[in-house]
């Protein structure tokens, strides 16, 4: 029952169940309704035809009562009287008397009693049949030695001369909708055991095909996680549904893997290539320092130190904005955060002017990666400038930017956007020393991303390079 198949065809077969057991009791209930109503319309029709007779003043021992087993009849007088029967009738049960023997009445037959009443009215008076639905009940009666179910009729009628009322009850016989009903009922019994077997193993087919192209992508992924090779993408089934969707969004997720395994495989060997450099030059000024410490350069050695310990800053700090760190947060002027920054620097080869514009300058965001951001920006500007450095910040309605520019070549348009990845360098032909690692813009715009802002690169008019640092200004009282 692990299999999603297995869940599929149980299910699809205890619902299919469910209704068909809920539908045939229905259809029994309704095919046992209807026969029993067939069967009291005819026991009715019969006890209606003896009880015309009676309306009639016909004698109860001259009465025409069905002569067939179908029909037995009891004409039942006021007071439980059995007043005629049918032939043959030995037993009955359901009506208003148990009794099958007529009793004789104790009153003077028609036309004997006293016509003091009528005043000299010579017209007979006439019976009636009650206009009254009849009472059906359901019982049994024993006719010529065979017992079966009945179901019963009862009509009322007055006859004529004597007004006296007599109950007539008609049966008509339920082994028709006995039989029908058993034959639905068995003919159900045998066939739902066979329409649920074929519901389960359709489901089954049918699902094991619509499960096909998920097993090609389990088998793929499989070979992929088994190889390491990224490159491969599962099959994407012609279709539109959700198994096809399942197959495009592994793609893209095997896509954005490969792209991200890459980018971390092209990281560690930039890293490695980067620290190799001062770990080495290091290395080799002790080397010789220990054995010759006339010749030890303890300037160089300090500043290889430096650049090391900046390296290492650099990769831990992306390591854990990767890693999706997120520092703690608050209110931030950026105006008055620019200024501690400028006025920390020193032994800047250029000066800097700061120029403030706007009165909403504050952000949301981490003290701490925010300064790195603007210290990066600095550097880089210090870097590539050749007389002067300017950094303005300017509030909006909604965005706080700023702005750091230099009057330095400027960046190409088609490096704009190459100048912000992981270790590219532009200036090749700078020494490692004096061209940094590469890694302060990619700092600055993965901070700047996770502030909600952006970091974009134009040229400044009169040449030089302008980076555009715009976040979002913080809302609500200070």
């Amino acid at each position: 029952m692990r299999s999603v198949r297995a869940r599929a065809a149980l299910g699809a077969t205890l619902v299919v169940a469910a209704a068909l057991v809920a539908a045939g009791v229905v259809l029994l209930q309704v095919l046992r309704s209807n026969l029993l109503d067939q069967a009291g319309l005819q026991a009715e029709i019969a006890a209606r035809e003896v009880a015309s007779q009676i309306a009639l003043d016909r004698p109860l021992d001259r009465l025409e009562l069905p002569d067939d087993s179908e029909r037995p009849v009891q004409v039942v007088a006021e007071g439980g009287r059995v007043a005629a029967v049918s032939e043959d009738l030995e037993a009955i049960s359901g009506t208003s008397s148990g009794a099958v023997a007529p009793v004789p009445s104790s009153s003077p037959p028609p036309g004997d009693e006293d016509d003091g009443d009528r005043d000299g009215d010579d017209t007979p008076a006439r019976g009636e049949v009650s206009d009254d639905p009849p009472r059906f009940t359901s019982g049994s009666a024993t006719v010529d030695g065979r017992r079966a179910e009945y179901r019963f009729a009862a009509v009322e009628v007055t006859s004529g001369a004597e007004q006296r009322t007599y109950t007539v009850h008609a049966g008509a016989p339920l082994a028709t909708e006995r039989d029908a009903v058993g034959t639905v009922r068995a003919a159900m019994l045998v066939g739902l055991p066979v329409l649920l077997g074929v519901v389960g193993s359709v489901t089954w087919l049918v699902t094991r095909r619509a499960l096909r192209p998920v097993e090609a992508i389990r088998r793929e992924m499989a070979a992929i996680t088994a190889s390491g090779d990224l490159s491969h993408r599962v099959p994407e089934p012609g279709s539109r549904d959700e198994v096809a969707r399942l197959a495009r969004t592994t793609n893209e997720t095997l896509a954005a893997l490969e792209a991200s395994v890459e980018r971390q495989r092209r990281f560690v060997a930039d890293a490695s290539h980067e620290l190799r450099s001062p770990i080495a030059s290091l290395r080799t000024q002790l080397e010789v320092g220990a054995a010759h410490p006339e010749l030890l350069d303890l300037d160089g050695a300090v500043h290889d130190t430096e650049r090391l310990q900046q390296l290492a800053t650099d990769l831990l700090l992306l390591a854990r904005l990767d890693a999706g760190e997120r520092p703690a947060t608050r209110r931030v002027d950026v105006a008055a955060l620019l200024r501690e920054e400028v006025a920390q620097r020193h032994g800047d080869r250029l000066p800097v002017s700061v120029t403030v514009r706007g009165e909403a300058r504050e952000v949301t965001g981490s003290p701490g990666q925010l300064r790195r951001v603007l210290a990066n920006l600095l550097d880089n500007a210090q870097r590539h400038g050749a007389t002067s450095v300017t950094a303005s910040v300017r509030g909006t309605a909604d965005r706080v930017e700023v702005v750091v520019s230099d009057d330095g070549a400027g960046v190409p348009e088609e490096d704009r956007e190459r100048i912000f990845e992981r270790f590219v360098r532009l200036d090749d032909a700078r020494s490692r020393d004096d061209g940094g690692a590469g890694l302060g813009l990619a700092i600055a715009r993965n901070v700047a991303g996770r502030h909600g802002g952006t970091i974009t690169v134009g040229a400044e008019e009169g040449g030089g390079a302008r980076f555009v640092l715009s976040l979002p200004r913080a809302t609500g009282p200070s």
